[in-house]
């Protein structure tokens, strides 16, 4: 017997995480404080792993030689600060799951476009034949995957909360999308805290791998002027730009890597919009770094069909377009929405504030915004943000509400977009949830 091991949480990761630690000979407890989906308890109950839900048995935790801990559960939990004063080691299940893999790993991490750019590499490694799993925030558990069914090649999207219990994994490929204020919440509200937590992402990288970063962010460019950086450094620009990294010459994108070179047309690409285009560059380079050939870096990103719930282009209803965004959890994800709108916008705002500065917002708000629909449940701060400069500016407490709220507010011609800009907590389980409620009650017009 390896020692014993303790998972927090059992939901997919920690679930994946129990069923790799008995795989691998370890003792494995499994504790919830929450109530334990069906799906998850039958698998642990046939694996014969020991679970608790609603309580931690803070004295069976406490003797634990390794807590392998959900990306949810935040330090300030009583529970965490317990451990933590024993000084057990605690790690991330994508840490424990790097320990019985030689795979390849490309892992992607940013405050926003992680899913789509994680969604294009992994469909350009399937066309090329590559063995691939899809894991982290997306996909099926890596713990799972290493323990079930084993691959060649990973894709994985890691959020800051991962990648802060991680200290031993290295991303053979690692891909930096932007860093902007987000879940600053768990940061002490101190935005070095956050950018350090997303740099972790090089840790243990060597000169045989690859960084790939966008080179327009400014977060990022005055971070690496303060660092070493150990692996092959590749930018992605959406300005002109010679030598290694992609870039873009009017309308043609441009890659040169490993003296290998890759063009193609923007408007060839099925991801439209400015942000898609760094998704659809990030996801190009990282597939050129092992070595994917051309034609089947083309194929997926002319042919991509988008993510749900990430500006989702839903249904009209009497000329009036409803976008799903129930994704753009943060004012970033939201600008970049907004940003890509052409005609008046009925906007669905709202939920639990992570620390928003809506200041970003003002200028296109001013310019695209007609109305606001609040959907939360304290939303004085839309309100002190945009009363002064959005004549309609209305509070609802459900989707339901919302949606009729906007429809009525919108004309033929007009796009009501829910991009919440929050997490969605306060009134739904999660962004899905939040995204197919919209789409119900859309349907229910």
């Amino acid at each position: 017997m390896r020692g014993k091991v303790i998972i927090l949480g059992a939901g997919e990761s920690g679930t994946g995480a129990a069923v790799l630690a008995l795989k691998q000979g370890y003792s494995v407890f499994v504790s919830d404080s929450g109530r334990v989906k069906t799906q998850y308890q039958e698998v642990l109950n046939r694996y014969g792993i020991d679970w608790e839900e609603l309580s931690h048995s803070i004295d069976r935790i406490l003797i634990a030689d390794l807590i392998i801990k959900s990306p949810g559960i935040p330090e300030k939990a009583p529970i965490v600060k317990e451990i933590r004063a024993k000084n057990i080691p605690v790690i991330s299940e994508i840490e424990f799951a790097s320990r019985f893999t030689d795979a390849t790993k490309i892992c992607i991490t940013g405050s926003n476009g992680k899913t789509t750019t994680t969604l294009l590499t992994y469909e350009i490694l399937k066309k090329a034949g590559y063995d691939t799993g899809l894991a982290g925030n997306v996909g099926k558990s890596l713990a799972w995957q290493v323990a079930e069914e084993p691959h060649d090649y990973y894709v994985i999207e890691l959020s800051s909360f991962q990648l802060d219990d991680m200290y031993d994994f290295k991303a053979e490929v690692a891909v930096l999308m932007n860093i902007t204020p987000d879940h600053l919440d768990r940061y002490e509200y101190q935005m070095q805290k956050y950018t350090d937590s997303k740099f972790r992402i090089i840790r243990n990288q060597t000169a045989n791998d690859f960084f790939v970063y966008c080179a327009d962010d400014p977060v990022i460019t005055d971070e690496m002027k303060k660092k070493t950086i150990p692996s092959v450094a590749i930018p992605f620009t959406l300005q002109s730009a010679e030598g290694i990294g992609a870039s873009i010459n009017g309308k043609e994108i441009n890659i040169n890597i490993n003296e290998k070179h890759f063009s193609m047309s923007i408007l060839d690409l099925a991801l439209q919009g400015k942000h898609n285009t760094y998704n659809s560059m990030a996801a190009a380079v990282s597939s050129m770094a092992v070595d994917i050939r051309n034609e089947h870096i083309r194929e997926v990103l002319s042919d991509f069909q988008g993510v749900e719930h990430r500006l989702e282009r839903f249904l009209k209803v009497h000329g009036i377009e409803f976008i799903n965004d129930s994704k753009a959890t943060n004012v970033n994800s939201t600008w970049y929405a907004l940003e890509s709108m052409d005609r008046p916008v009925v906007w669905i705002a709202g939920g639990v504030d992570k620390g928003n500065d809506y200041n970003m917002l003002l200028d296109v708000v001013k310019h695209k915004v007609k109305a606001i629909v609040c959907l939360g449940i304290d939303n004085s701060k839309l309100h002190e943000a945009f009363d002064p400069y959005v004549t309609n500016v209305i509070d609802t407490q459900s989707m339901a509400e919302a949606v009729k709220s906007a429809y009525y507010l919108a004309r033929n011609g007009d796009v009501v977009l829910l991009s919440p800009a929050c997490a969605s907590f306060d009134l739904f389980e999660n962004y899905e949830d939040r995204g197919h409620q919209f789409k119900q009650e859309v349907r229910n017009l």
